[in-house]
């Protein structure tokens, strides 16, 4: 399966490998952000494996284990990364000395961004071990849509410099998404969409304008695995231990789970598998970017490609399980 990226117009793989679980224990705004202890040597491997079982799509940001997950998709692609599409976000203040992201909360939404982000964009090209990015994301949710049309000129600026190829925000406002929208480079918006959270108005803007929508939690933070249940507990250093996590995701996926089950598994697939062919199935303009950090789940989420987008009927299905019609 293949993918047009955006405004950029390259084709891909129809999966990318999102690397925020690779990034290790860290912390956002005094809250746990990632998914525990990881292994270095493991997450190389699981690079390796995505890359050699055809995804050519990899995503990750300057937040995630304050640059480590940068680092270690830098080492783990080499010599391929001209064959792959990067993403990468930007945004929040970084310390990688003390593992923290962030600002006051209250302050996100209105601190001054547009200064920095040429000296972010350089640490995120050091780390990723590149002269250039394919898509660099805007990382604050919930940004003041005014305040962002400086963001956007600074991410003009960049392309214009050779730096990034594209740019986009990663945002669950359409109403942000369509500021983005309209900056000639933008090409994708990364936005939280799976069967247990759905965003029609933004997949409607990106067929629209013609951009790739990157969809972060397919898999609905492992939930749609059926690894885990409605009571299951993380370790604390695990970002699954929020409220948010188990409202938007734990509970209204267990909850449905058995049903689930008939649909997604259809044609031999696993869960997750036809998780992502759910994704697919909704719209040509869908790349979902599920989080891997083991060579198996590489392997698994790779093999999803083969079968291929579920049908219209099997969508229709899923969404009536869920609640939407």
């Amino acid at each position: 399966m293949k993918r047009r990226i955006g405004r950029i117009g390259d084709e891909t793989s129809a999966l990318g490998m999102g690397c925020w679980a690779i990034g290790g224990i860290w912390t956002f705004m005094g809250m746990p952000a990632g998914w525990g202890e990881t292994d270095d040597d493991e997450s190389l491997r699981a690079i390796r494996a995505a890359y050699d079982h055809g995804i050519r799509v990899f995503d990750t940001a300057a937040n995630y284990g304050t640059g480590h997950s940068e680092s270690l998709l830098g080492r783990g692609l080499g010599a391929d990364r001209p064959n792959c599409i990067i993403s990468t976000k930007f945004g929040f203040n970084v310390d990688p000395r003390t593992k923290q992201v962030g600002s006051p909360s209250d302050q996100t939404r209105t601190m001054p961004v547009a200064p920095f982000i040429a000296a972010e964009c350089e640490a995120s090209l050091s780390r990723l071990h590149t002269d250039y990015i394919d898509i660099y994301f805007f990382h604050i949710n919930d940004y003041d849509n005014t305040l962002a049309l400086d963001v956007r000129e600074q991410l003009e600026r960049l392309v214009e410099q050779g730096k990034i190829r594209g740019y986009g925000w990663s945002t669950d406002s359409p109403e942000s998404a369509a500021v983005f929208a309209e900056g000639r480079h933008c090409s994708a918006v990364q936005t939280s969409f799976s069967v247990a959270v759905d965003q029609p108005e933004i997949l409607a803007l990106c067929e629209e304008k013609g951009m790739t929508a990157f969809n972060r939690g397919p898999l609905a933070m492992g939930f749609l695995t059926g690894k885990y249940g409605r009571d299951t507990r993380f370790p604390e250093t695990d970002v699954r231990t929020r409220a948010w996590a188990k409202e938007v995701f734990q509970v209204p996926v267990t909850e449905h789970l058995d049903e689930l089950r008939e649909v997604l598994t259809s044609g031999g697939r696993t869960l997750a598998q036809g998780a992502l062919a759910y994704i697919w199935g909704r719209s040509g303009c869908t790349l979902p970017i599920p989080g891997i950090r083991t060579v198996a789940q590489a392997e698994q989420n790779a093999a999803a490609m083969e079968f291929g987008p579920l049908t219209p009927d099997q969508v229709e299905a899923v969404d009536r399980i869920m609640g939407r019609l």
